[in-house]
This record gives structure tokens, sequence and C-alpha cells, in this order.
């Protein structure tokens, strides 16, 4: 009897059930040890019914509550182990460092990266690529007091241009995003942009459209199924179109420097990274070449610009929400450095409530609270379970930035959380804004030179008002996925 296609189709969908869940029902053992629990997953959906795309931190918060803080997941039908809390995520990253050092799967990402660059590469690749990285951008400065005087003079080109608002409305996201990017870019590029430098300009843009595209239900979605949304149209594509105008203008900058070289004085991170290249460049095994060098040079722009400019910009935003607070960071900032002098990276140590409000706007924002996906490098019993070589692992850092057990009040914002009984600042080993382990973000030293001075600079020289009553003031993120943004916003830089 000749089966019609309809229902060869069923069929074919009955098998793959039937050997999904008998797949299911042996993946709980392997070699005598168990594999995480977690919820059981359908044929191609995986577990996208018991997660909310909008609101992933709580659907994995809740998955934590019932299986542990170790859990596997599938996102359509890639497995991932998830791990919740500061104590398991501290023994993974930390603890076990060299074992969770590889990195994970991010389909969104890899489809622009192909694995280059520093952030998503493996390996051999990865180790090379992080070393020369760290010892050249901290030859220009990264890290050093010797960078604190560019981070100055872009706080004051900074308040130049918030002194034009002329106390308007206004909105701080290119201002903000300039002064940041072009700390970087004096690294990198050796040069800063005129904040109306329209290539510039547009390259932010870029940037800012893409950190929430890839924090949208969209990006999420196609992290799940990519194989289908590749082909299927919808804002997704907006992202891959945006990566390759960005690659255009780091390869445009590259070409420039390429063209001025000498090889005797280079002036910045693509120099270096091009005689790299020339000293390699009969080696088939080296990791020095053009695609590598964009995208490092893309890796280190966003990471530098985007996750510093949105602490700024939720930072304000909390501070116009809390007056009280913007007010004592003002007396501090009045009693220790005054009206007459720049602020300097040495009275940070003079001003811990200013340190601690710091910390807090990081751990409250919770700017990257899924992480960057992690991949164990080699077969490993994590907590009583095995996980394979290659396995998958999501470590949810925003159930660190806000564990319960680390911070008395971890839902609320409250400075005290880093300020010990006499008012000291106090550090916490909890704080994992930057991540932790191997794969913490390279560029740490310099973000937390650039808050300090920013912050510090803006409130010496502006009251931040809201174009509303502060307690009208929602916190709420825009979009909550890799990454939390804050909701858009007006306000008025008034002149103290």
């Amino acid at each position: 009897m000749e089966l019609s296609t309809a229902t060869l189709l069923l069929l074919a969908l009955a098998l793959t059930s039937l050997a999904w869940l008998l797949a299911g029902a042996q993946r709980g053992r392997s070699g005598g040890r168990r594999l995480p629990p977690g919820p059981r997953p359908l044929p191609l959906l995986g577990n996208l019914l018991q997660l909310d795309t909008k609101h992933m931190i709580q659907s994995l918060t809740a998955l934590a509550a019932r299986y542990g803080p170790v859990f596997m997941v599938h996102l359509g039908s890639q497995p991932i182990v998830v791990l919740c809390g500061y104590r398991t995520v501290k023994e993974a990253l930390v603890d076990q460092a060299e074992v969770f050092a590889g990195r994970g799967d991010l389909p969104v990402v890899y489809r622009f990266t192909q694995g280059n660059g520093i952030a998503f590469s493996n390996g051999d690749k990865w180790r090379v690529l992080r070393r020369f990285a760290m010892q050249t951008l901290r030859g220009f400065g990264m890290g050093k007091r010797s960078l604190e005087a560019p981070i100055q003079e872009e706080a004051r080109c900074l308040v130049g241009e918030l002194n034009g608002t002329q106390a308007a409305p206004f909105d701080p996201t290119f201002l903000l995003g300039c002064a940041v990017s072009n700390v970087i870019c004096s690294v990198v590029f050796g040069e800063r942009f005129e904040y109306t430098d329209h290539g510039f300009l547009a390259f932010l843009g870029v940037m800012n459209q893409n950190f929430l595209l890839l924090s949208s239900v969209w990006g999420q979605l196609y992290n799940l199924f990519p194989g289908l949304l590749r082909w299927l149209p919808g804002p997704h594509n907006r992202i891959f179109a945006n990566f390759e105008q960005l690659r255009r203008f780091v390869a445009k900058q590259v070409e420039r420097h390429r063209l001025a070289l000498d090889p005797n004085f280079p002036q910045d991170f693509i120099d270096c990274f091009l005689l790299r290249m020339e000293q390699e460049k009969q080696d088939p095994q080296s990791h020095f070449h053009m695609e590598t060098l964009v995208m490092t040079t893309h890796n280190l722009f966003f990471a530098g610009t985007e996750s510093t400019s949105t602490t700024l910009r939720y930072g304000l935003l909390i501070l116009m929400k809390y007056p009280e607070i913007q007010a004592k960071v003002h007396e501090e900032i009045d009693r220790v450095i005054g009206q007459d002098r720049r602020p300097s990276v040495e009275d940070r140590s003079c001003m811990p409530y200013t340190d601690a409000v710091i910390h807090e706007i990081q751990r409250f924002s919770d700017i990257i609270p899924l992480g960057i996906p992690h991949a164990v490098t080699c077969d490993t019993v994590f907590q009583g379970y095995l996980l394979p070589k290659g396995t998958n692992v999501m470590p949810v850092l925003g159930t660190v930035l806000k564990d319960p057990t680390q911070f008395r009040n971890p839902g609320a914002f409250d400075p005290s959380h880093f300020l010990d009984e006499r008012g000291g600042f106090q550090r916490h080993d909890a704080f994992m804004a930057f991540s932790a382990g191997k794969r913490i973000c390279l560029g740490e030293a310099l973000a937390r030179m650039e808050l300090f001075l920013f912050f510090t600079t803006l409130l010496q020289r502006f009251v931040f008002k809201p174009l509303c009553h502060p307690e009208q003031i929602d916190l709420t993120p825009q979009v909550s996925g890799l990454g939390n943004l804050p909701p858009p916003y007006k306000c008025c830089a008034v002149p103290r």
C-alpha cells in the first residue's frame, strides 16, 4: 500500500520524537555519571516553552529553584548547562578556570566572526591573541596611569558638550558613546574623533542598534534556531547588515594604517598587529592575518564602548531616580576634589561612597546578565555531574550579582552593599560585573578607570534632573537578553 506524503511526514515526526525521548531517557547516565537534570526537551523546540525569551533571567532562575544551581536546558536542539548563583559560578570560572575557559556557541555572533578575534576564538588561537592583546594594550597604557590623561581630556570634552545643551532636555546616548569610544579609539586607532564626525556617529549608531538587536527577542530566537532564521525575513537580518557595516569601517581604518605604517614607530594596536602579521607571514600556522585583525579590533571596540557607555547611561538614570544618593556623591566630590581641579584616579581611595555607588550601579544594572557562553575544554565532573568535553556552559552572571546569599537586598539599589560598618569601601567577591576566570573582560582595568573619571567629572559639574518626578522613573530594562539596556530617556544637565 502506498503511503501519502502527509502520512510519511507524520511517521517521520513520530519516529523523531520517539528517538528524542529515548535519548532523553538515556542522557541521565553516562559512564556511571549523571548529566545535569533539567526539563524534558521537545523535538526541534527544545525547552522553548519553558523559557520566556523576553525575561530569560527570570525563566532560568525559576528552573534553578526546581532543579538546582546546575541544570541543563535545550536552546532549540542545542543542549547547554546553566550555572546559577555565586558559589556555583565561582567554582566553575575561578576554581576550575582552565576547564571552563572554552568559548561556547553563540550562533548570532559566530555567523559574523567565524571564530576569529579574541572574544569568540578558542584553543591556541585564543591564547595567542589574548596574550598579544594584553601585552600590546598595556604598552599603550591600558590599566595604567598613563591612560588617565586621555580619559580626563575626553571627560573635559564631554563636559563642554553638555554645557552646550544649556540645561535643556537631551538624550545622553550618543554623547556618552562618543566619549567612551574615543578612549578606545586613542589606543586602537591612535586618534580620537570629533562628536560631529558623521562617519564616527554612524559607526556608534550601528553599534548601539546591534547591541539592542542582539539583546532582543529576535537575537535570542536566532540563537535558538539559526538554521531556520538564516533564511527567514525579520529584524534579525539587520544584525548581520550592521556587522558588515562595522567590518567595513574597521577595515578602512586598518588599510589607512597599513599605508602609513612606520615599522620603527608603531603608534597603536593596529600598527603592532600589522607588524606581527609581517613577521609571521611565512608561517602557515600563524593566527595573525587580516581577518583576525579586523575581528579583534571590532571585539575591542564593541566591548570597550557598549558596556561602559551603557553603564554610564543606566547610572545617570538611577541617580536621577534617587536624588538623595546623587546629592551625597556631590557632597563627597566637593569635599575631596572641589571645583577647581579635575578628578584623578588617586581620588578614588578617598571617596568610598562614590566608589560604592559606581559598583552598585554595575551590580544593579547587570549589563551582561547571561554572560557569554563558555565550553568545557575536557571531560569533567562538576558538582557530581558529568560534563563531556565541548559542553556549552552558561554562567548566569545576573544570578551572581543578585544572589540573596551574598547581598542583603539584591533587588534594590543600595550602595551599602559595598560599604563596611565605618563607611569605608568594601570589596565583594560576588562582584562579577566583568565575569571571572580566564575569560574575564580584557578591558576591566580600563573600564574601572573610565567609570570613575567620567562619573566624578560629570557630577562635579552638573546636577542631572529627569523630566518627570523621580518616583515615576522606571528602571526596568528596555530589553533583557544578551544585554540589559536601560529604557530610552532624556534628562537635563544643570550646571552646579
